[in-house]
């Protein structure tokens, strides 16, 4: 066995607890896959350090493009991203190997004295940090006769959820995937269905990147680590990525998408893709949906997004999602 094959693997992630918990789940399926030992190697990101709201930053890539430095400088091996951070442009120079089974895309409620959204006082301040929730949250408020102020917020899991237990918001929206790889999905008040807030492209699912046909272990260690992907979240998380391309929106864009299997019995017969685009005060969404045959090549998955989004743009999304890129 050469010296290469018997160091560890090095995986590159950010620092923060959730980060930390994803990452070690994908080392632990890498152990199990190679017998290999594998390390993680703490990367801080741009969107670690600064203290501006993504919506002013653009939210695209601010926290991978460190992780993909290391990558290609050979710092680390791989590493592993929220894939809902991931720019939708995919760098000739790495791989996306693998998206592992999706966990739960929806978004979650955490509030005050266990209410539910509908529960919630008039004049509830409600925080989060992304605009497409805003705009969902307040279209949804409107529609309901509800008074509610969405205030943007950042941190990790405990500082978002300390507004709540201070008393300083009423309550908090969060990716249901990361309070489950936490742990602490009993703090959840409610899950919001899909049919109520739409997911951001590829929420719950991990994306795992590695060097393009790098020299000892590129090649070798993609087609490794493609054994942990799962089809059917990397159909639906492409079309979903399709989607928010084609629309020209970054991550941090007013944009929900969803992607589903629909089955016929037991048997699967249709991919339906949903998508939302929407002002931030809820005053105007343009949601559609569209289904077709389940995709059977990456290029299916894409066709099914763009088909959707030029659908979203003929009913005046463009005008909706601020700066495009």
């Amino acid at each position: 066995m050469t010296e290469r094959a018997e160091r560890p693997l090095r995986l590159g992630t950010r620092r923060s607890a959730l980060a930390m918990a994803q990452s070690g789940q994908v080392a632990q399926a890498v152990r199990q896959l190679t017998g290999r030992a594998v390390e993680l190697v703490e990367i801080t990101t741009y969107g670690d350090t600064t203290r501006e709201h993504l919506a002013q930053i653009g939210g695209t890539g601010v926290f991978v493009t460190a992780l993909r430095d290391a990558v290609l400088r050979g710092d680390v091996d791989f590493a592993v991203h929220s894939l809902k951070d991931l720019p939708t442009g995919q760098p000739d120079d790495l791989t996306l190997a693998a998206v592992p089974l999706r966990e739960d895309p929806r978004d979650a409620l955490v509030a005050r004295d266990g209410l539910t959204f509908a529960e919630l006082p008039s004049g509830a301040r409600v925080g989060t940090g992304s605009p497409r929730r805003m705009a969902q949250l307040n279209a949804y408020a409107r529609s309901h006769g509800m008074a509610i102020e969405t205030v943007p917020i950042r941190g990790n899991v405990d500082t978002r959820i300390g507004y709540v237990r201070s008393g300083e918001l009423d309550a908090v929206v969060l990716a249901a995937a990361g309070l489950n790889r936490l742990g602490r999905t009993d703090e959840v008040t409610e899950f919001l269905s899909v049919d109520f807030i739409l997911p951001a492209p590829g929420q719950g699912a991990l994306a795992i990147e590695c060097a393009a046909g790098n020299a000892g272990t590129g090649t070798d260690l993609a087609a490794m680590l493609a054994e942990l992907d799962d089809p059917g979240s990397r159909a639906a998380v492409t079309a979903e990525r399709s989607l928010l391309a084609a629309l020209e929106a970054g991550c941090s864009a007013p944009v929900g998408a969803l992607a589903d299997l629909l089955a016929d019995g037991q048997v699967v017969t249709e991919m339906r893709l949903r998508g939302v685009v929407g002002t931030t005060d809820g005053s105007t969404l343009v949601q559609l949906s569209t289904t077709g045959p389940v995709p059977t090549s990456h290029g299916d998955a894409i066709a099914l997004g763009r088909e959707l989004a030029s659908e979203m743009l003929a009913k005046g999304a463009a005008g909706l999602m601020g700066e495009r890129l």
